[in-house]
């Protein structure tokens, strides 16, 4: 059934595997003895490590008509002959994201997030217009029903994928953006910055950086959240945005805590928020600053992902001087009688930190 079925059409092994039966379920446990039935809510059936879902009562064709995509609804019975859609063929043809039914959206608005992470993940498909209207169709209330994990677990597919830019692209289109991205509809109306750096607004800033880092899913999240605390300038300084970093951390977290997102998310949010400045000015840092900005990076263990962002957001390869010089923090050893004593020790380490780093290449 459905995805897995698609993707032999499109001539891909399939990722995961759907199979759905006609009858009562206990025809099925019947004729499968071997099978377990689990489940509350929906009663599905277990076979060999395969989950096993009745059909509607109303058989197959109700069934796929109640699908999310036209793409989706598709089945192959057991002697091998192919049910589906009457579009669904011609969409798959035609590289065509179109909701299978009027209601497809109303009936479970999580789907429209389902659509938008599709897009994410092909980015030569194009959407049917049909699908915008039906989200511009859903309320506010409608949206903010979709249980919270369900949205997290798409974005966070959305950011693996190929063209993750699509994936905010489309619910802006669709008008969805609120409740759950509330942030990002706020950055599309707020300007990036002076004209001098910035010719577009806060989103598309995030979004170009975003599409640059395609393929690290923690650098494209960290490029997303670099620039939240733009949003919360007061518009009579605008384009100017004084002290955002420390404006965006809040923002990161309770989005992570709307969204239901692991925690790692949380961190990279934060750390990109609010250090990506001071790492966008690392040469002109003083030696201190400098020693405890590359200190904290490497012990957060996002280093790559981080300095990814920084490369992307100043349009060069700060990430050089970076890996440079955290050799050389690396590279310096705490005597033994200052090893183990606390703050102490942390402070002689950060001495030796500063010293190794003002010291001329010469020497080094």
């Amino acid at each position: 059934m459905g995805g897995a079925v698609r993707d032999m059409l499109l001539g891909r092994c399939p990722a995961e595997w759907d199979f759905s039966f006609s009858g009562p379920t206990s025809d099925f446990l019947r004729a499968f003895p071997d099978a377990v039935q689990v489940g509350k809510s929906v009663r599905i059936c277990l076979w060999r490590g395969r989950e096993c879902t009745p059909l509607h009562d109303c058989g197959l064709e109700a069934d796929l008509a109640e699908r999310d995509l036209t793409i989706n609804a598709l089945a192959l019975d057991e002697k091998g002959i192919l049910l589906m859609h009457p579009h669904a063929l011609e969409d798959l043809k035609n590289r065509t994201l179109r909701p299978a039914s009027p209601h497809a959206f109303s009936a479970d608005p999580a789907r429209i997030f389902r659509l938008a992470r599709f897009a994410a993940l092909w980015p030569d498909w194009h959407i049917h217009p049909d699908a915008f209207w039906q989200m511009r169709a859903l309320d506010a209330p409608a949206l903010a029903s979709i249980p919270a994990e369900r949205v997290g677990r798409e974005l966070c597919k959305a950011l693996a994928a190929p063209a993750p830019v699509r994936f905010f692209r489309v619910l802006a289109q669709g008008n969805a953006l609120v409740p759950w991205f509330q942030e990002m509809e706020k950055a599309r109306h707020v300007p990036a910055g002076p004209a001098r750096w910035h010719d577009s607004s806060v989103l598309e800033h995030s979004l170009k950086l975003m599409g640059a880092l395609a393929g690290d899913p923690l650098a494209v999240w960290m490029a997303l959240c670099h620039d939240l605390g733009k949003i919360t300038t007061p518009p009579e300084l605008l384009p100017h945005h004084h002290r955002h970093t420390q404006a965006g951390s809040p923002l990161v977290s309770g989005m992570v805590r709307r969204l239901r997102l692991p925690a790692v998310h949380e961190k990279a949010g934060v750390l990109a928020a609010t250090e990506h400045m001071k790492a966008g000015n690392l040469q002109q840092l003083r030696i201190g600053t400098r020693r405890d900005l590359l200190w904290r990076v490497h012990l957060s263990r996002l280093w790559k992902p981080f300095w990814k962002l920084v490369d992307a957001d100043c349009g060069s390869e700060v990430s050089q001087q970076a890996h440079r010089e955290r050799d050389i923090l690396l590279g310096v050893k705490l005597p033994p009688d200052w090893q183990d004593k606390g703050e102490a020790s942390a402070q002689k380490l950060r001495e030796l930190h500063c010293l190794a780093l003002a010291a001329p290449d010469t020497d080094r």
